[in-house]
This record gives C-alpha cells, sequence and structure tokens, in this order.
C-alpha cells in the first residue's frame, strides 16, 4: 500500500460523503472477495475509509489495488456517455490531480480526477473557487 494520500497541488480539497464511502467499502468487500486482502488488511483499510475527512483520504485505500472489471453492463441501465470522459461534477472516491486542460470546443478550464476503482480520468469545469 502506498505510504500516505498526498493532497492535490494548491487545490480545494473535497469533502468525504457517505456514497463515496460506501462505494469505496464496497470496492474493498469486493477484492476481499476476491482473495486479495485477508481479514486484517480488509478492516484495516475499511477503517482508513471511514476515518477519513476528505475524498482523496479515503480513495487512497484502493489506490494501490488492480481494477475491477464489471460482468457486464447491469440490466435496465443504459451507458451514457460524455465527450472526453467530462462530468458536471467528481463522482464518489474520485481523486483530484494538479492536472488542467482547456476544453477546445468552450474554452472552459478543466481539472482531471482520477476514479480509482478503474483509473479511467474525468474532466470537471474548474470553479472560480
Amino acid at each position: 500500500m502506498p505510504e500516505g494520500p498526498a493532497s492535490p497541488a494548491g487545490g480545494p480539497r473535497s469533502p468525504v460523503g457517505d456514497a463515496d464511502r460506501e462505494h469505496l467499502v464496497g470496492l474493498l468487500r469486493e477484492h476481499y472477495a476476491r482473495g486479495r486482502l485477508d481479514d486484517g488488511e480488509l478492516d484495516r483499510r475499511v477503517g482508513i475509509v471511514l476515518a477519513a475527512e476528505f475524498a482523496d483520504e479515503a480513495a487512497w485505500a484502493v489506490t494501490d489495488l488492480p481494477s475491477i472489471v464489471p460482468a457486464g453492463p447491469v440490466p435496465g441501465r443504459r451507458a451514457r456517455r460524455r465527450g472526453h470522459a467530462q462530468a458536471d461534477r467528481p463522482g464518489p472516491g474520485w481523486v483530484p490531480t494538479s492536472e488542467r486542460s482547456r476544453d477546445p470546443t468552450t474554452r472552459v478550464v478543466m481539472r482531471v480526477w482520477i476514479d480509482p476503482a478503474d483509473q479511467s480520468r474525468h474532466y470537471i469545469p474548474e470553479s472560480d473557487g
């Protein structure tokens, strides 16, 4: 497991919410079920998630684990596509990076976020803070 969470360079930190915690604990349970974590390691990592104050601290508990590929599409749910993996706001457990990008169409500055569950990159409009 990595040494510890690093705070995003110069940016505001997002508080961790209940949905974030549930998502991350679910990922940890899945890794446990697949034999990647033993009882003690599961308990330790769940403790990190539950004690975290910020999303990047909570997400740290899964950053060194491999991605979990879903078995297939969830029945009744359509996949949502957004250009260039853009989103209006960060998803549960996403970790902000120090990377910024300018959308070539709208010229809006976007911040890059990583979803530790599958290492996907997402672009969120940068707030004026």
